[in-house]
Order: C-alpha cells, then structure tokens, then sequence
C-alpha cells in the first residue's frame, strides 16, 4: 500500500473534520459532526483528540500518535489510545496511515494496512463532491471496498467549546461495543 513520505508533521496539526469513513466499532452509528484535533507535544508525539456527537451529547477519547518507525519517511503512525474513555485503563494502539494528502494540507485520506478501516478527513466541514471522489478512487485503487463508505453528517457551522452537552457515563463507547 503507498503511503505519503514526507509528511509536514507541522502542517497536518489542527482540526480535521471526517467526511466520511468505514463504520466501526470504535464509533457509533449515528454520530455526526466527528472530528479529530492534532496537538504536537514537545517530545514529537500527537496528542490526538476525537470527538463525536450523538443526541445532541459531545463524546470523545484522548490518545497519542507517534511514528511507527522513527527512521522512516513514510506516514505510517501508531495511535494509542486508553479505554474504555471513562476509565481510561486499557491501551489500544492502532495504525495510521497518511494514504493522500493534497499539497495544501485541506483533505487526506487515512487507512491502515489491514483495510478495515479507512477516513476521508477535510479542514472543513465539507468537500467538493469532486474531489470526495478523487479520494474514493484513490482508495480503490489501494484495495478499499469503497462500498463500506459511510458519508459523516456535520453541522454548519459545528458546535464548539465546552458549552456542548458531554457524553459523561460513556454511553456512547459502551453501545459501540455492542455494534449499536
């Protein structure tokens, strides 16, 4: 699978909003404006926050994103991170991977090598049905059954702050468990 070398680690912090992505159990079902936010901590690790909001109710879990080999120019990441969001004792780690990403730093696509899992992410809330499509056959031709991707409802403008109702007993991650 080709993946970016390269990658301006600096360049790719911030928001990126997710237009559309494989269902997975890490997520649920109906959530919508999903998000994730890239901080670089002093030590070349990314601090990764994904939010998600389902009736109304902001969930999230915090992790960290690192290179899977330091030697390497390629845009292959590691994400760790600890469940259930709640209790955060459990890690997880998973692969990431920059497949695509245009030479403005506004859409990427990101898989893993397994292809279960895959994300066409945007620095705004929406893309150009063109260049969605551009992505989605850059994915075929990496062996994505694009057929699994599911459009991300998101909000114009997106709710923000900490004003937003939170998820507090981490439903949302209990019922993903369960495929609900």
């Amino acid at each position: 699978m080709e993946v970016v070398k390269g990658l301006d680690i600096e360049r790719y912090m911030g928001r990126w909003y997710e237009i559309a992505s494989f269902p997975s159990r890490f997520q649920p079902k109906d959530g919508k404006d999903t998000r994730a936010t890239y901080t670089l901590n002093e030590d070349g690790t990314v601090h990764v926050l994904n939010e998600t909001f389902t009736d109304g109710k902001r969930g999230f879990i915090e992790g960290t994103a690192y290179k899977a080999d330091p030697k390497s120019d390629e845009a292959k990441l590691k994400v760790k991170f600890y469940v259930p969001p709640f209790l955060p004792i459990i890690p997880v780690v998973g692969d990431y991977w920059v497949l695509y990403i245009d030479e403005d730093y506004q859409y990427a696509l990101i898989g893993q090598p397994s292809r279960r899992y895959l994300w066409i992410l945007s620095r705004m809330t929406h893309i150009d049905e063109e260049i969605y499509n551009q992505l989605v056959e850059k994915a075929k031709e990496e062996g994505y059954d694009v057929s699994k991707l599911h459009k991300t409802p998101q909000s114009d403008p997106p709710p923000e702050g900490e004003d937003t109702p939170k998820d507090t007993k981490g439903i949302w991650w209990i019922k993903s468990i369960f495929g609900k």
